[in-house]
């Protein structure tokens, strides 16, 4: 998927939490000031563009939900994350993670662990 833009993924983190909705919604959930109607529905359209919203026709408008929830969303990000800031290696990201503290050694063994039975259940 084509990558957002900073205001791209606000509109659509915000459209995340209301589930369906419109351009006006999206622009109650800001903080005064409100950006004007315009800037919103031109977000959206870009959203649609990008494959990451669909529209329903509703009354004399559309109504919008997101076609990629977070978690998707979240997954694609960080493989170009890792392709761009860790040449491509999970392991070096994994490693920067650990050597980094954001969480330890013993964690990422039980996090293994976790995922064999995952796995076996799965299989």
């Amino acid at each position: 998927m084509q990558k957002l833009t900073a205001k791209e993924e606000e509109v659509l983190r915000l459209i995340w939490q209301l589930g369906t909705c419109t351009p006006k919604d999206v622009q109650a959930l800001y903080d005064e000031p409100l950006p004007h109607i315009n800037t919103v529905a031109q977000s959206f359209q870009a959203l649609e563009r990008k494959g990451y919203l669909r529209h329903t026709p509703k009354g004399r408008g559309y109504i919008y939900e997101a076609v990629i929830g977070p978690e998707d969303y979240g997954r694609n990000s960080l493989k170009d994350i890792i392709r761009d800031f860790f040449e491509g290696s999970y392991k070096k990201a994994v490693k920067s993670l650990v050597q980094e503290e954001y969480f330890d050694e013993a964690e990422l063994w039980a996090f293994i662990e976790e995922l064999k039975r995952e796995r076996e259940v799965q299989q």
